[in-house]
């Protein structure tokens, strides 16, 4: 499955199935995680079988199905959670090219927890629960390209698909709360600042990144 095609069957999905991972598939993952770390500083780990990360106290109850994740985690650092987003949003989409639903979760669970359960070090900011999906949920309500986006003459495609990626990245409560403005093949983002920002940058990034294609532009900070 094209990664492109991924970006567009990729839904939040809140409710599971308890139906186990088989083992090749989590060989796969932990590779993935393995690779996704080495490139971005992070110590991103994978809970299989019992991710008891949302409790009586954390999260809806529909949550408490979720029984796969991924701890969100690295050293602590400014910049912690961009790079987290950024290696988590290609986790999520080789996840839906597995044939798993996703869930980015920056709130509502317990990040002790978390941190317990996988032996992650460092901030755990974040868990991506992971699996097959009560449904495949269905698409979010999305911003149109010229509310998130502007170049500084004629776009090219690149940047066109770029932003048409972005769209389909998830992002905190769904705002799309990030605006992408393009000139020659510079490219900034800007996020509304709140307490995902980051990790919305990080996401985000991903996606324009892959939309654009390897080369065509630089970010500009």
């Amino acid at each position: 499955m094209p990664v492109t095609t991924a970006m567009r069957e990729r839904h939040v999905v809140r409710e599971y199935l308890d139906t186990p991972l088989p083992d090749d598939l989590v060989a796969t993952l932990r590779s993935h995680i393995t690779d996704a770390n080495a490139s971005h500083g992070t110590d991103i780990r994978l809970l299989t079988g019992s991710a008891r990360v949302f409790g009586p106290v954390w999260g809806p109850v529909r949550a408490r199905s979720v029984r796969n994740c991924l701890v969100m985690s690295g050293p602590d650092a400014p910049d912690l959670d961009e790079r987290l987003g950024h290696a988590g949003a290609g986790l999520m989409l080789t996840a839906q090219e597995l044939d798993l639903n996703t869930w980015w979760v920056g709130g509502t669970f317990s990040p002790k927890a978390a941190a317990r359960a996988s032996g992650a070090t460092g901030r755990v900011p974040a868990v991506v629960a992971l699996g097959y999906g009560a449904t495949q949920g269905r698409p979010h309500a999305s911003k149109r390209p010229e509310q998130v986006a502007t170049y500084d003459g004629e776009t090219p495609a690149w940047f066109a698909q770029g932003v048409e990626a972005a769209l389909l990245a998830p992002t905190a409560l769904g705002k799309q709360a990030f605006t992408l403005t393009g000139r020659d093949r510079q490219v900034t983002i800007r996020c509304e600042e709140s307490a995902y920002a980051l990790q919305d940058r990080g996401i985000v990034k991903y996606h324009v990144e892959v939309g654009a294609g390897p080369g065509t532009f630089t970010w500009t900070d």
